[in-house]
């Protein structure tokens, strides 16, 4: 005992001494910390390390400050980046909270196991072919027994330890999960099966939240004399919650996979939405239960704090098909934290759905916090992402890091919390190469995360799809397409990154009305008359760019007028497409059917442009049936609008219901995948992405497009690397830092691995040849970047200083070397509508630029 003491006060003052930047100087000397602490103004509020019990394989405190001093200090150079830290334990499936009688000596159920042991087979038994989630194992041969007063002890160890080593605050937080997978829950699935009802891992194998529990006789810490029939779920507990949470001294509690969001986290039917309708006469009493629970639970347990994962979908999906009401959850005080990104692209790799999802929760919150979560390990089922889903690529760091929202003073708004799940695998070790290899890349997306919007900006519709479900349930199709709808789009290339609420919009605007300058904005139509679609339309008068899509069944009539639109009678079925509008180059070409099914698509396809003789109109893509026809895809750009312009974009979902967990994307051999068209349309807006596959069955990459520090930064996953790349902007083509690329008729072409990310600060206008960026040493006083631009033919070449550089602070310098004496050139500054970039024009050979 009194060694352990004293390392934990060695520990503690070599905290001090070197990580807080506390010194013993003498006064004179320099009084900066002798290590830089900040990430340059982006710290994370909390940083969570989630673990199960596995690591503490011997019951005694010792081996308990033994594993928690590993655990804090394999991940100590990212936690020295965060004001407050914490560790979430997985201790078993949360029933250990459900079944606490109060007595600390009671015998504690936990997740010992490898599988799911809630099934018909006893742990370890049954025949060998049965998989994991048929039958499970113990982690390790004689895994030690714990009591709740053993529990209590390693929650206290990890605060003790955890402060000793970081220097920083520690909270510990438990968990409940609403389904079988962690541990034995005689409670769920035998006392109580009556609280079952949602089939994420078979027939009623889910909790749900608004159920109401049969009479118990057992003696419950909240419940001493038994549990009445007839006692809502949320209050049982709630109360047992706040028992649990403060006889063991845990500070919080984490909702796992969905709970409270709805019935069915994983799955795209639920409660409303049957696969084939919606029961939009069940909406009102699935929200008010609930919204229900969250009040029951909070007045049984007021004190803590609630973390919250969600489910696997999106705000709009889970409003319409279960009834989720986020709006009111995230106005109820209820002291949550929003969900964050799912982990799930790990498993399935849709980053389209992950990205929808965290985009549409952040676009309001409850007040500014967010978290980031990453899937390090899982302890349960015998994978760990960062070494076998993920190959050890950084695609889900660098994607959903690049992703932020603009809040209502036009902010941008990073997230304020870092979640691991988990530091331990399933076998309970924790392999320091993990963090190792992880933490790099955790911090340079956190450097390089954005200080400003991104090129496309999707102004979400979070008001207006809560309003239309309390006030137009016969809108809940188009509140299921929309969602689904970008998913598709960001899966085939989108490059989608920003987020802003309809309702901060105009408050961002007022704050900084130049903030979308530099920005395309993306959103649904407008409702008739509200204040939203006066303030698109002011923005696209004013210069501004907007790309609308979906249904316009109920817009204004000057509404339609901008965009020279109206509606006829609905179409669904199969289409042939015209309008050679792809970008995309490939060996077998891409379908010209597209299937249309109004149920996933919002209704029927009405569009049509109204007036045909407007010159300021191009229809790009049109869409016909026998005889019939319908404009899928048009562009307006009126001369009194100040270089502003309007695409609309009706939007065809291509996905269609098999009875599975999500909505299957329809056959791209066979059917062409309209939300394709999304980045197409981004052509007229002076930003162009190809992708050059050998056929449409090769998956297209997913990519981000950030603005950070005035540069551009590129992220992208390719799940399949043969593809090629090849991008042009309005300010020319971009040519990534460290990267060389061979310019194709003025497209910059580039073939990338799995996972990607690349800054870039030059554009370049150039036909052909190969031109390369690289990072250069300083040698000079004063300077602080140097890039080298090489393979120039009479080129002009454009550059994105850092922020605040002025222009007598960047050189240029032509076919010159060491140490710049000569060969400078003058530079002129850059179009407005281009940002801040200064330009050089006419260039040969070497350019060489600082600043």
């Amino acid at each position: 005992m009194f060694k352990s003491k004293i390392l934990v006060l060695i520990s503690l003052l070599l905290v001090l001494e070197g990580c807080s930047g506390i010194s013993n100087k003498t006064p004179g000397q320099d009084p900066r910390p002798l290590v830089e602490t900040s990430l340059k103004g982006k710290p994370f509020h909390n940083i969570t390390l989630e673990a199960s019990l596995k690591p503490f394989k011997q019951n005694d405190e010792a081996y308990f400050k033994k594993v928690a001093s590993e655990m804090f200090t394999q991940w100590h150079s990212l936690l020295r980046h965060a004001d407050t830290v914490s560790v979430m334990l997985w201790t078993a499936d949360g029933s250990e909270i459900l079944d606490y009688s109060g007595d600390l000596n009671q015998p504690l159920e936990w997740s010992k196991y490898i599988g799911n042991p809630n099934t018909e087979h006893e742990v370890g038994s049954g025949p060998k072919e049965l998989s994991l989630h048929e039958r499970a194992y113990l982690y390790m041969e004689n895994p030690p027994d714990f009591t709740y007063k053993d529990l209590k002890l390693i929650v206290n160890t990890l605060k003790e330890t955890g402060e000793a080593i970081t220097g920083k605050p520690v909270r510990i937080g438990a968990t409940f999960d609403p389904g079988p997978e962690f541990a034995k829950s005689p409670f769920k699935y035998e006392k109580h099966p009556e609280i079952l009802e949602g089939s994420a891992m078979g027939h009623k194998s889910f909790v749900f939240s608004y159920a109401t529990l049969n009479a118990d006789d057992a003696a419950y810490a909240g419940f001493p004399n038994g549990i009445p029939g007839g006692t809502p779920f949320g209050t049982f507990f709630g109360r047992q919650s706040q028992h649990f949470l403060s006889d063991l001294d845990f500070d919080y509690i984490w909702f796992s996979n969905g709970f409270g969001f709805g019935m069915e986290p994983w799955a795209s039917t639920g409660t409303i939405f049957t696969g084939t309708g919606f029961n939009a006469d069940k909406l009102e009493d699935t929200r008010k239960k609930i919204i229900d629970f969250w009040s029951l639970f909070r007045k049984e347990c007021s004190g803590f704090r609630i973390e919250t994962r969600g489910t696997n979908l999106s705000t709009g999906v889970d409003l319409a098909k279960d009834g989720v009401d986020l709006k009111a959850i995230y106005e109820g005080d209820f002291n949550i934290l929003p969900p964050p990104n799912s982990p799930w692209a790990a498993l399935d790799g849709d980053f389209g759905l992950e990205l929808v999802g965290y985009l549409s929760r952040m676009a309001e919150l409850p007040d500014d916090r967010y978290i980031f979560r990453y899937y390090t390990h899982d302890p349960w089922w015998l994978n760990s992402p960062w070494l076998d889903r993920y190959g050890r690529e950084p695609h889900d760091i660098y994607l959903p890091m690049s992703v932020a929202r603009i809040n209502g003073k036009g902010e941008v708004a990073l997230p304020t919390h870092l979640n691991f799940l988990t530091i331990d695998d399933s076998y309970g070790n924790m392999p320091t190469q993990v963090p190792d290899e992880v933490i790099p890349h955790i911090l340079k997306a956190r450097y390089d995360a954005p200080t400003a919007p991104g090129p496309l900006v999707w102004v979400y519709p979070f008001e207006e799809y809560h309003q239309w479900a309390r006030m137009q349930p016969d809108r809940l199709s188009e509140i299921y397409y929309g969602d689904w709808f970008i998913r598709q789009a960001i899966n085939n290339g989108l490059p989608l990154n920003t987020v802003i609420s309809t309702g901060n919009f105009k408050s961002a605007l007022q704050n900084q009305p130049d903030l979308f300058d530099e920005s395309v904005l993306m959103t649904i139509v407008p409702d008739a008359g509200s204040e939203y679609e006066k303030q698109l339309m002011e923005f696209v008068k004013s210069g501004g760019k907007v790309i609308i899509y979906g249904p316009s069944d109920r817009a204004g009539e000057e509404f339609l007028s901008l965009v020279n639109l109206r509606n006829d009678d609905p179409l669904e079925g199969e289409f042939s497409i015209t309008g050679n509008y792809e970008n995309d180059i490939l060996k077998k070409k891409y379908p010209k059917t597209i299937r249309h099914d109004a149920l996933f698509s919002g209704g029927g396809l009405r569009s049509q442009v109204k007036d045909r003789k407007d010159p300021y109109t191009r229809v790009l893509v049109k869409m016909s049936q026998g005889n019939h026809s319908r404009d899928a895809l048009w562009v307006r750009q009126h001369p009194g609008w100040k270089d502003g312009k309007v695409i609309y974009l009706r939007g065809t979902n291509s996905s269609h219901f098999e009875g599975e967990r999500l909505l299957e994307p329809d056959d791209p051999a066979k059917y062409f995948t309209g939300p394709s068209y999304l980045r197409y349309a981004l052509k007229e807006c002076g930003l162009e992405y190809a992708v050059d596959k050998r056929d449409p069955a090769v998956k297209s990459p997913v990519l981000s497009i950030s603005r950070s520090n005035n540069g551009f930064f590129f992220a992208g996953y390719v799940p399949n690397t043969t593809v090629d790349h090849r991008f042009k902007f309005g300010q020319g083509a971009p040519v990534l830092l460290g990267y060389d690329t061979e310019l194709q008729d003025g497209f910059a072409t580039y073939s990338f691995p799995t996972a990607w990310n690349r800054e870039c600060r030059v554009f370049v206008e150039q036909q052909n040849g190969i031109v390369s960026c690289k990072e250069m040493h300083s040698g000079e006083l004063g300077i602080t970047r140097r890039l080298q631009v090489s393979g120039l033919e009479n080129a002009t070449v454009r550059i994105y200083p850092d922020e605040g550089i002025s222009e007598d602070e960047i050189n240029f310098y032509l076919n010159s070397g060491y140490p710049w004496k000569t060969g400078k050139i003058s530079s002129k500054k850059g179009e407005k509508e281009f940002g801040n970039s200064y330009v050089v024009e006419g260039v040969t050979g070497e350019l060489v630029v600082s600043w």
